[in-house]
């Protein structure tokens, strides 16, 4: 089901060309890439539904953002490959139960459960472990409440965000509008983050990145800039990652 679901996700992942006829050159090219791509050999093997995972799980390794029992909203989820990487590290599918289950005397070995929320303007294929809100903004009140209801205490400990605009082939202008999406999710954390709590967010590298930072470290007490390996070289995507999160005074 979610393979379909990526022959229509261009922006986000890849394979949505390979049974394309008459392509393009630029469209050889892509496939080449694909081709040569160990990321997108890797998401086939480990069975992601995309590539970008081995961003998040790499920085994960690094600095040990998700935990088990955590409560996690991933933004801009489709087609749910962070939510995969997040089901399986805060086990709100619970596969470390059962694998304690199997062991003797290994009952206090019982990792708890966490919680894993996807939100996307798109539909995502459905994921054991995971609850998705498709078709629902990010920045729509309403989302923001079905938010509270689905986390338990109405608090996440992590946001993640890999959510970014449709490319328009204007640089500036797609810069401004995902540093804008940024900018949404410093409202979300207000409402639904914790204190002492972390955020990742996705940003084109512009000028309106160190504004985007500044408005972050006024809230978190650590924000630092990530260039993932699995991130190619030729793009702009970094990641700012920001921790311990301070509710701002009203």
């Amino acid at each position: 089901m979610w393979q379909s679901f990526l022959q229509r996700r261009l922006v986000h992942c890849s394979f949505s060309l390979m049974k394309k006829k008459g392509k393009t050159p630029a469209e050889q090219r892509w496939m080449l890439r694909q081709r040569k791509d160990p990321y997108v050999k890797a998401s086939h093997a480990q069975h992601f539904r995309c590539r970008s995972a081995f961003k998040l799980l790499e920085i994960d390794d690094k600095f040990h953002l998700l935990q088990p029992g955590y409560g996690v909203v991933d933004c801009g989820a489709a087609p749910g490959a962070w939510s995969q990487v997040a089901v399986q590290r805060v086990n709100s599918d619970g596969a470390g139960e059962s694998a304690a289950q199997n062991i003797p005397n290994m009952q206090q070995l019982i990792s708890p459960f966490g919680t894993v929320v996807g939100i996307d303007l798109l539909n995502i294929p459905p994921l054991d472990g995971a609850h998705f809100l498709s078709s629902h903004d990010v920045t729509d009140p309403s989302t923001h409440t079905k938010l509270l209801e689905l986390l338990p205490g109405g608090q996440a400990h992590v946001i993640l965000s890999d959510m970014a605009p449709n490319a328009s082939g204007f640089k500036e202008m797609d810069h401004e509008r995902l540093i804008r999406m940024c900018f949404s999710l410093l409202d979300l954390a207000e409402k639904i983050l914790k204190p002492g709590g972390s955020l990742i967010c996705k940003y084109w590298d512009g000028a309106l990145a160190q504004k985007l930072q500044e408005k972050l470290s006024g809230v978190f007490g650590s924000v630092r800039t990530l260039k993932p390996n699995a991130s190619r070289k030729d793009s702009a995507e970094k990641y700012f990652f920001a921790q311990m999160y301070k509710k701002p005074m009203r």
